[in-house]
């Protein structure tokens, strides 16, 4: 019984003493902004041994900047934050708006990075070791319940060490980095990028580079290196898709086999390779590739005359007989 008065007693002490900050989540995590001085692209990476960390870290806003809000989080800090770099204030004036008006001030970590590469970084007295940023300009890197005190150092290296990569590459290489020097004590879960251009064209679909997230994965790192691969192809995909839209059929066929080359046994890869094949009258190079699709999936196979209707497939009927043909 009195085992369970004392339990019942620390919980209560531990709730009282997080009053500030009780509802808000945790995220002891490390993490980075950065951005490009050629392009101007901007952007936030971070990892922690917390679920969905990317949901609640890592804001960003093309021709604004970017903000990772992190230790016991206060997630307003992300949209209240991107509200004043957008009226014009910098980094560092809107770190301190925000830092000034929290009462739990002192158990948070923010990083907050403008379009004209002004960072501010802030880490609370309270928040736990080893735990601290670095600012430089155009980046900062901030950290906390580190195993080592080396982390920080070790991501600012590997982010000034490597320019000219593209941004997200260099973001990730920060956080192999911080991960190599042992990271978040308590170990790994989840991670996220954001890239954002430089200026907004007013589509944030558009606006948005890259934009990826692992929310739960025991090596949420490595992982995100292949969405990032994935992602990459895909865009040659959809650059493929936009050259044949404008008639630019080489062009469209350079970007299906660029993408093809990264993912060589994406059959979804090859089956709309084929289909572009089909409709630009190459009709033997395509059933070459339907072929292989359909011999290892018949799904695909069944999929194809469904695409006439729609306008997808826009084949004759005896090259379509011959598509169709192929699993006799």
């Amino acid at each position: 019984m009195k085992r369970i008065l004392l339990f019942f007693l620390f919980v209560s002490q531990l709730l009282i003493a997080q009053t500030p900050y009780g509802k808000e989540p945790f995220a002891h995590t490390f993490s980075i902004v950065a951005r490009d001085e050629k392009t101007g692209e901007m952007g936030v990476a971070v990892q922690s041994h917390w679920f969905s960390v990317g949901s609640i870290v890592s804001w960003g806003e093309a021709g604004v900047g970017v903000i990772a809000t992190q230790s016991f989080v206060n997630p307003a800090f992300g949209p209240n934050g991107l509200k004043l770099l957008k009226e014009g204030r910098t980094a560092k004036v809107v770190l301190d708006i925000l830092i000034k008006s929290d009462d739990g001030r002192d158990v948070r970590q923010l990083a907050i990075l403008d379009k004209n590469g002004n960072s501010a970084s802030y880490t609370g007295s309270k928040c736990i070791a080893f735990a601290g940023n670095i600012e430089g300009i155009n980046y900062s890197v901030q950290a906390n319940m580190m195993e080592r005190e080396t982390v920080l150092t070790a991501m600012e290296k590997a982010y000034l060490t490597s320019e000219g990569l593209p941004l997200a590459d260099r973001l990730l290489l920060a956080l192999e980095a911080a991960q190599a020097e042992g990271g978040d004590i308590r170990g790994k879960q989840s991670a996220a990028i954001l890239v954002v251009r430089a200026e907004s064209t007013g589509k944030i679909w558009e606006d948005r580079i890259v934009d990826l997230r692992i929310e739960d994965h025991p090596n949420p790192i490595k992982e995100m290196k292949r969405l990032l691969k994935v992602h990459r192809a895909y865009q040659h995909m959809n650059q493929g898709d936009l050259e044949i839209e404008h008639g630019n059929i080489e062009k469209a066929k350079l970007e299906y086999v660029s993408a093809e080359k990264m993912f060589p046994d994406n059959l979804e890869m090859k089956y709309w390779h084929a289909v572009t094949l089909a409709n630009t009258g190459e009709i033997d190079e395509a059933l070459k590739i339907f072929k292989v699709v359909f011999t290892k999936d018949k799904n695909w196979h069944t999929l194809t005359p469904r695409l006439i209707n729609p306008g997808m497939l826009t084949v004759s009927e005896a090259d379509l007989k011959s598509i169709m043909d192929l699993l006799k």
